[in-house]
Parts: C-alpha cells; sequence; structure tokens
C-alpha cells in the first residue's frame, strides 16, 4: 500500500521564527521586521489573466516569509532557505543593480519588484541596502506560486520600511506592488505571467476566494466556505518537473496575443463576443499561415473557460458545490484537450479523483507539471490521497505530495 506524502505546514509563528534566526545567525544583528506572501489555489478561470479573462484563486496558509533589515549603503546581501534544501543560496550585490539582464533566477523574483517599485515611483530612486533572509512554505515548482510569493513578500516588506507600517492598507500601494511584481517577473525572470498569482498575493483573505476581472482590473471577494459544508480542497502536487520560463507558456499566449493585436484591441475579451473572436482568430492564422486547427482550439480554451469561470462564480455565491465541481471538470478536459498544458501525472489525478467520488478536480496553475485540486467531502480528504497515491505507484511515476488548502489571507507584516 502506498502511504500518502503530505507536505509539512508550519504555523506562521514558526516560520516567522525561523527567518529570524537565520537572519541573525548571518548578519550578526536582529531583523527590523518579518514580512510574509502566501501561494495560491486558483479554483477556476486558467491561461485567461492575459486575456483580459476572470480567475478565481485564494491565497493558500503556505507563505514566504522575509526577515529584512534597511542598510546605510547600497550593498544587498541576500540569503533563501528554500523548502528541502539544507543550505541556503545567497548572494551579495549592489543595489543599483537589478534591473533586466542584470539578476536572474531566483535573484529577479527576489530582488527584480525593488527594481520595478523605484521605476514606479513608489520607492526612491536612491539605490538602499538591505539584507535579506528569506524562508518559504510554498512548494517549488508545484505550480502554486512560489515565484509571486516571493516577489509580494519582498517588495511588501520595502514598500512598508520606506513608507511606514500599515501601507499595505492603502488600496493604491497594493495595486503598485502587484504591477511592479508582474512587471519583474516579465521583464527581469523572462517569464510571461499574467498577474493573477501577484493579485491574489496580496489581497488573499480568509474564508474567501478573489474574483479578479482582467478586462477591467477589478476584483472583489466570494465566500468560499468549505468547512461549513464539510468539504475541503485537496491539492495534489504532481512532483513532475515544472517550468513557466522554458517556452511552452510564451506560446500559448503568444498566440492569444498575436490574435489580439491582429484586431487592435486590448486583450482577447475586448475583440467582442464568441463569434467575433473565433472569425478573428481564423483571419488572423489565415493571413499569417498558422495552423488554424491550433489556433481554433488555443482561443476556444480562452472563450469557454471565461464562461465557465463566470458560471462556477455564481454557483460558488449560491454554495451549488456541485454545479462549481462539474465546472472543474469541465476546465480540466479543455486544458489538456485544447490548450495542451496537462501531463500524464496530472490527468492521472483529476481522472482518479473523478473515480473515488471527487466533487470536482482540475491542475491549477501554468500546467506542464505542477499541481492539481480535488473538491472532496472533507472525510474523503485520507482516503482520497491514498487512492491517488497507488494509482501514481501502479504508474510507475514519483510519489505526489499533499496538503490540505484553506482560504488565507494576503501580504502581510508578521513580525
Amino acid at each position: 500500500m502506498s502511504t500518502p506524502h503530505w507536505l509539512p505546514n508550519r504555523t506562521s509563528q514558526e516560520a516567522c521564527d525561523a527567518a529570524l534566526r537565520n537572519f541573525e545567525r548571518s548578519y550578526g544583528y536582529s531583523a527590523t521586521g518579518v514580512w510574509a506572501a502566501p501561494g495560491r489555489v486558483n479554483l477556476i478561470g486558467e491561461h485567461v489573466d492575459y486575456a483580459g479573462g476572470i480567475c478565481l484563486p485564494f491565497a493558500l496558509e503556505q507563505s514566504t516569509y522575509v526577515a529584512i533589515s534597511p542598510r546605510d549603503d547600497d550593498t544587498i546581501r541576500i540569503e533563501s532557505w528554500l523548502p528541502s534544501h539544507s543550505e541556503p543560496a545567497k548572494a551579495e550585490l549592489r543595489a543599483g543593480n537589478l534591473g533586466p539582464g542584470e539578476i536572474s533566477g531566483w535573484l529577479g523574483y527576489a530582488l527584480g519588484p525593488i527594481w520595478a517599485l523605484r521605476e514606479a515611483g513608489l520607492l526612491s530612486p536612491s539605490a538602499r541596502g538591505y539584507d535579506v533572509a528569506i524562508v518559504s512554505d510554498v512548494p517549488l515548482g508545484s505550480g502554486l506560486s512560489s515565484s509571486a510569493a516571493i516577489e509580494c513578500a519582498v517588495a511588501s516588506a520595502v514598500v512598508e520600511l520606506e513608507k511606514g507600517d500599515g501601507a499595505l492598507a492603502d488600496d493604491a500601494t497594493r495595486t503598485a506592488i502587484i504591477q511592479a511584481a508582474i512587471r519583474a517577473e516579465n521583464e527581469v525572470v523572462g517569464a510571461s505571467t499574467g498577474g493573477l498569482d501577484q493579485n491574489i498575493s496580496l489581497q488573499g483573505k480568509s474564508g474567501f476566494a478573489l474574483a479578479i476581472d482582467f478586462s477591467t482590473g477589478q476584483s472583489y471577494h466570494v465566500p468560499c466556505d468549505l468547512e461549513s459544508h464539510d468539504l475541503a480542497i485537496l491539492v495534489i502536487d504532481s512532483n513532475a518537473p515544472h517550468s513557466l520560463a522554458d517556452g511552452q507558456y510564451a506560446s500559448r499566449r503568444g498566440i492569444i496575443d498575436a490574435v489580439t493585436h491582429y484586431c487592435q484591441a486590448s486583450t482577447l475579451r475586448d475583440i467582442g463576443d464568441d463569434t467575433a473572436i473565433y472569425a478573428a482568430a481564423q483571419q488572423w492564422a489565415t493571413s499569417t499561415g498558422a495552423d488554424s486547427d491550433c489556433t481554433n482550439r488555443r482561443v476556444r480554451h480562452v472563450v469557454t473557460e471565461i464562461s465557465r469561470t463566470l458560471d462556477a462564480i455564481e454557483s460558488l455565491k449560491r454554495a451549488d458545490f456541485q454545479a462549481f465541481g462539474c465546472a472543474m471538470y469541465a476546465s480540466h478536459k479543455s486544458l489538456k484537450e485544447d490548450y495542451e498544458v496537462t501531463v500524464s501525472q496530472l490527468d492521472l489525478i483529476v481522472d482518479t479523483a473523478k473515480d473515488y467520488g471527487a466533487i470536482g478536480a482540475r491542475m491549477t496553475g501554468g500546467g506542464f507539471g505542477g499541481s492539481a485540486i480535488a473538491l472532496v467531502p472533507r472525510a474523503e480528504v485520507h482516503p482520497m490521497a491514498q487512492a491517488i497515491s497507488r494509482s501514481f505507484a501502479q504508474a510507475e511515476f514519483a510519489p505526489p505530495a499533499f496538503l490540505q488548502a484553506t482560504p488565507s489571507p494576503g501580504a502581510r507584516r508578521e513580525r
């Protein structure tokens, strides 16, 4: 029998203590404070943020914690203790050298937002130094937005250090941080993210999902009261390789962006109704010699996913979890067949979950690995994990890992 592997879930106090200990051990003095920002699961609305669509994520308990102090010079010393790593990644660099082409990899996620915040005028243009110690409980490469958690935790910290405690309570400041984190990931890291992850990491709320409409920039919280209905969201990390910077994500987005630009629209959704969008996609494919069938399937996913998400939001408002679960299954089918971003492990999770009575299941995140989620009765969380573990063992896949997700707060100062 395959025993499910549950991801560790320490309390925020334990994570803060770890960040503070690491900071003092590395730098020899106490940090000014600790800020945190969460990972996320997206309940539905996948690969539509960059098309002006609507998404429905919630913030996870699992967060990235940043112990930090400002310096009197322009040196940044930073270390990051990542999940499952026995030694930290470390770097020392000048605060003026944080822009595109100057840093990459994990430093791009951690420090790129500082460059973007300066560019946006939210931080002083003078390049201030910091000592930084990062610990994270958001699994890497799992499709749970570990990257946005790092971006938003560091960005929140440096903004409140400069503008004072409580700056995060200001809507305009939060919006500016979100935009800076998106810009850093796009321009410094080179990953063409649409902004879902940064929005929920800053705007998460306990007991609520966040409906984000990327055509208007508006968002609103939707009650997600799973506990009173004896339900739970089970997150399953497929442990399949996962990266959004390897071109696969960008190639899907490239088609959507190209059709949008062909019509001189701001987003795909702005082109018009569904008929107009499909017609525009075919015209673009014909004019450029692109594969018309592939173009149609990519666009069809986006169009139908937006419609599904709008319906799912209304279902959640009514606490109609059966209808919500049906939308989850339909979303996964579209991501598998039309957008082609699933992998065998993700499909096996969803198939097994359905066979064992899950109300709904789908991949979450950008795909090509990462995680899936299942909406299940609370009493079935552990039996479902056992069933999925058995399926993986029979398929000779690397064992999956599990966590139970709870809608949680967004970025905040912890200490």
